[in-house]
């Protein structure tokens, strides 16, 4: 049960503040209802994530390339939201920039939302809705082509090297929200999404020169 305490200091003197609580814990405190509202949608997404019954929920980027879904796992600050636009921008559909939504055959289901991208060098974030990028977003479901374990360092080249199967399911299982409450059914999950895919582990430079080599790597997949 989540709930909001208004206080606006008319009554008190005191300095007004709003309070947001999930059942008796204390989620966020502050004068801004934007900013506790902001606490409430992403608390609540988690916990979907977490305890949702016929899907499982990788922290990740998610688009779209001719039939093939590409997944980019990862936490906040390791720059998948900026990846999955330079990706939109060069025609990829979009399909999540927060989470991979799995099925039970390991297909990838889409999790529309505005991207949320950092300006560079700083922690603040802007919602980009996709066709402000000249994309669109996906709405049926995708085989998973390929997985980048990848994150950003400043100069690097893309040069990732593939993981075995079971790497690769220990890397995903990183980002999986309900892999410590249900691991049973993530494993599963995650199993047929490594039989399908290549998964690949490497780091990145720019996300605008890493996109080029990426899709590349798709299209020589697609091509066997």
């Amino acid at each position: 049960m989540y709930s909001i305490l208004h206080r606006n200091g008319k009554q008190t003197g005191s300095r007004r503040q709003s309070l947001l609580y999930c059942d008796d814990r204390r989620l966020g405190r502050s004068a801004d209802l934007d900013d506790l509202f902001k606490t409430f949608e992403s608390n609540l997404r988690i916990f979907v994530a977490e305890f949702a019954k016929r899907r499982v929920f990788v922290h990740a980027g998610v688009v779209g390339w001719k039939g093939q879904a590409i997944i980019i796992p990862g936490r906040s600050y390791s720059g998948k939201s900026t990846l999955v636009a330079e990706l939109v921008r060069a025609g990829a559909t979009y399909y999540s920039d927060e989470f991979a939504v799995l099925d039970a055959r390991g297909r990838v289901h889409p999790f529309i939302k505005p991207i949320e991208l950092r300006a560079k060098g700083t922690s603040i974030q802007s919602k980009v809705d996709v066709s402000d990028l000249g994309g669109r977003s996906g709405k049926k479901p995708l085989p998973v082509g390929l997985v980048l374990i990848t994150r950003y360092q400043p100069g690097a080249l893309w040069r990732p090297k593939k993981l075995t199967d079971g790497k690769s399911v220990l890397e995903i299982l990183l980002n999986t929200v309900s892999a410590r409450r249900d691991p049973e059914s993530a494993f599963g999950t995650l199993r047929h999404v490594v039989g399908q895919a290549d998964v690949l582990k490497g780091v990145r430079g720019d996300s605008i020169d890493a996109v080029p080599a990426i899709l590349r790597r798709l299209e020589k997949r697609l091509a066997k």
